[in-house]
């Protein structure tokens, strides 16, 4: 089958279009991928960067869209159901065997490459708000890196658990994404975010932050916090992993709080579930609709890496694997 491979921890540079063989499905659901998501991850792991480290070469691809071919005794789908699926490596080719418990059917109506940039970045949104965060309906979130991948499934989950939202982005023509996937409000990185985030909230400050960003978005937003607001470390984009004096949190009685979904479903699978059920009612409603910004033909992975890399992509990147 035709895949895109790493063969060596280079980056985008490492990669190459080869043939391999099919993978056996054993106890997973074989999928015949349509189309796969552009990736964080996928970026780290070209690196050698992530935490999970598999040995050269290997196929890329953190999560698919397309049609099973084949699913265990037990599974939730069906040879010939469309699906999307979080397969944490492998996705960058034909086919692609994929964990019963990450493998969800798509909602009527999308097309694979909406599906295809789904369960990464809508579970680690609804997991960091709900489970981690605590959100509760009324309260007011702000999100960081908000024009992209996980930042507009953050907008679109909270606007749907009846959250008011601002955002955080680096250009005008991010922040007209961040208004289109929800946002109330969108302030410039560039600019006095702080202050316009006070004024915006009559000076109390947010009840949420969603930082996959780090660095001076983490230090700021300490400041943005109203009393029992939590702020949510979902990533480091940015670069510099930040540190913060504990007496802070202490004397505005804040939290600092970890979201690794990744970790936590490892430890209890069948939370992955009730997202995906509360992600299908949102999508039923209108609010969760996947935001893609460009759509690569696979052989172009490279490419739509480097987009990612670059942090000019809005929404999410996608590979084309096959036409229907």
């Amino acid at each position: 089958m035709r895949a895109v491979q790493l063969e060596r921890l280079d980056g985008p540079e490492g990669l190459k279009q080869v043939d391999v063989p099919e993978p056996e499905a054993g106890d997973q659901v074989l999928i015949d991928v349509m189309a796969a998501g552009v990736s964080f991850p996928d970026l780290l792991l070209t690196k050698g960067q992530y935490q999970m480290k598999p040995p050269l070469p290997f196929v890329p691809g953190v999560e698919v869209a397309g049609v099973v071919r084949s699913a265990p005794p037990g599974a939730v789908v069906k040879a010939g159901d469309r699906v999307m699926a979080c397969t944490m490596i492998g996705g960058w080719a034909e086919v692609v065997a994929a964990p019963p418990s990450m493998t969800f059917l798509m909602p009527l109506g999308w097309s694979f490459e909406a599906a295809a940039g789904t369960v990464l970045n809508y579970h680690t949104a609804h997991f960091a708000l709900h489970r981690r965060g605590r959100l509760k309906e009324g309260e007011t979130v702000l999100v960081h890196g908000a024009a992209g991948g996980v930042g507009t499934a953050t907008i679109q989950i909270a606007r749907g658990a009846g959250a008011r939202v601002l955002a955080v982005v680096s250009s005008e023509e991010k922040a007209e994404v961040a208004r289109s996937a929800g946002a109330d409000q969108v302030f410039l990185a560039a600019g006095d975010w702080v202050s316009r985030v006070k004024d915006a909230t009559q000076g109390q400050g947010v009840d949420v932050v969603m930082d996959p960003v780090g660095g001076d978005a983490f230090d700021l937003s300490l400041k943005c916090l109203a009393p029992e607001g939590r702020l949510l470390v979902v990533g480091f984009a940015g670069g510099r992993i930040p540190e913060v004096k504990v007496n802070r949190l202490l004397l505005k009685n804040v939290d600092v709080v970890g979201v690794a979904w990744g970790a936590f479903v490892m430890q209890e699978p069948q939370l992955t579930s009730k997202i995906a059920m509360d992600l299908a009612a949102l999508a039923e409603k209108g609010f969760v609709e996947p935001v893609v910004s460009q759509v690569f033909p696979l052989e172009q992975a490279a490419q739509a890496l480097r987009e990612l890399e670059s942090r000019k992509a809005t929404g999410k990147l996608v590979l084309r694997v096959r036409t229907e």
